[in-house]
């Protein structure tokens, strides 16, 4: 992860949102782009990895702040192709109770293959946190130049149409594309990448 994806990275997780549903909006889409759902023990647990540890941190904090939740920590050093830590937050205890809050679930227990449904129907207000959670999970943004581009790799072809969705909803035009087995969300038009850093914060 090079040095301008850093910086906009430690600078979006210092901006705070006062609004409950604009955290809640950010924690979700963080927990549905770096996450999965893993059954250990018969019990369902939420698990994360971040290539930011003030994002992580972020993620733990928020968990139990605003759903009263404990959670684990660990660090996976550089291991083949990969040259960063990442760091790995995951819930146990109670692991179900937060996909359902989260929508990661649907209402029948299946989990869902685009963007939980409260963040495909959140108000206009809550679109900028959905955006700074997808960039916070699994965003990067190039070195500026003509070939500036901001990306975000997504979990699923479904996950990256619905970013693109909230991406026009704002007024940001995005395209989604599969790059090397990836789902990727791109932004490339250079007033649409310094117009969705403002509104990401």
């Amino acid at each position: 992860m090079h040095s301008l994806t850093v910086a906009v990275k430690d600078e979006l997780v210092s901006h705070h949102s006062d609004l409950t549903s604009q955290r809640v909006a950010e924690l979700s889409t963080i927990l549905r782009f770096a996450g999965g759902l893993h059954v250990i023990g018969g019990n369902i647990a939420v698990e994360v990895e971040l290539d930011h540890l003030e994002t992580a941190k972020r993620v733990r904090k928020d968990i139990r702040d605003i759903f009263g939740m404990a959670t684990d920590a660990a660090v996976m050093q550089p291991a083949g192709n990969r040259t960063h830590p990442l760091y790995v937050v995951r819930v146990r205890q109670g692991g179900e109770t937060l996909a359902r809050q989260t929508g990661l679930l649907d209402p029948r227990k299946r989990p869902v293959r685009g963007l939980p449904n409260k963040l495909t129907t959140s108000p206009i207000g809550d679109l900028p946190a959905i955006w700074r959670g997808a960039f916070l999970a699994g965003g990067s943004i190039s070195e500026p130049g003509r070939s500036a581009a901001i990306e975000i790799v997504a979990p699923t072809g479904e996950a990256a149409m619905a970013m693109v969705g909230r991406g026009a909803r704002l007024g940001v035009p995005s395209k989604a594309r599969e790059v090397r087995m990836a789902h990727r969300v791109m932004v490339r038009d250079g007033e649409a990448i310094s117009e969705l850093l403002t509104l990401m914060g």
